[in-house]
């Protein structure tokens, strides 16, 4: 009987998460997760057949994780205007409770090697984005956004992805905890934005 692997998948992509965030995507080399969890190197590639495997890998797990609590809030109520209240609170409350993982985020699918993946990890790259844009363009539609106004659109985009994103970048790129206060100033950038 095979002898069950030492490291399972999440304490890989765990690791490479934590040097994402202390190193930037450079620092996430199959032989520095080995390091970091006391792997030999040559044990990595039953895993990924590579660096770029690794990347796309710890990139699309952590979105993912991210993008499933989103879809939640933006769901969260039948009034549009609660639920993209909570959308903007998640962006916030998410990184405030996942710190390394937002550092992560921060960083943009292109700096995770987006343009060497392989096809199966762009289209699932492709089909959460699109998840997000639909259900906000179902928000937007129900807050009296059509299809051709543009500016209405950009402004729940600029409400629920932007603005939220901005509270969190300044503390989180500085090595800093979000203030207390950080979900209420995204809810509160939100719902001034939407009563326009």
């Amino acid at each position: 009987m095979a002898r069950p692997p030492r490291f399972d998948t999440d304490q890989i992509l765990d690791a490479a998460v934590r040097l994402a965030a202390s190193a930037g995507p450079g620092g996430v080399t199959v032989s520095a997760v080995a390091q970091a969890i006391g792997a030999p190197s040559g044990s990595m590639y039953h895993r990924f057949s590579g660096r770029t495997a690794l990347l796309a890998e710890v990139w699309l797990r952590t979105v993912e994780r991210f993008q499933e609590g989103y879809f939640a809030a933006l769901h969260s109520d039948a009034d549009p205007r609660l639920a993209a209240r909570a959308a903007a609170r998640h962006v916030v409350a998410w990184s405030r409770a996942h710190p390394q993982e937002a550092a992560l985020l921060l960083h943009g699918p292109a700096e995770f090697g987006r343009g060497d993946w392989a096809e199966e990890y762009v289209r699932r790259a492709d089909s959460g984005n699109e998840r997000v844009y639909a259900a906000i363009g179902v928000l937007a539609a129900s807050l009296g956004a059509t299809v051709t106004d543009a500016q209405g659109r950009d402004r729940v985009v600029l409400a629920l992805i932007d603005l939220p994103l901005s509270v969190v970048r300044r503390y989180v790129r500085a090595g800093g905890a979000l203030p207390a206060h950080a979900e209420d100033l995204a809810e509160e950038c939100a719902a001034s934005l939407l009563t326009s």
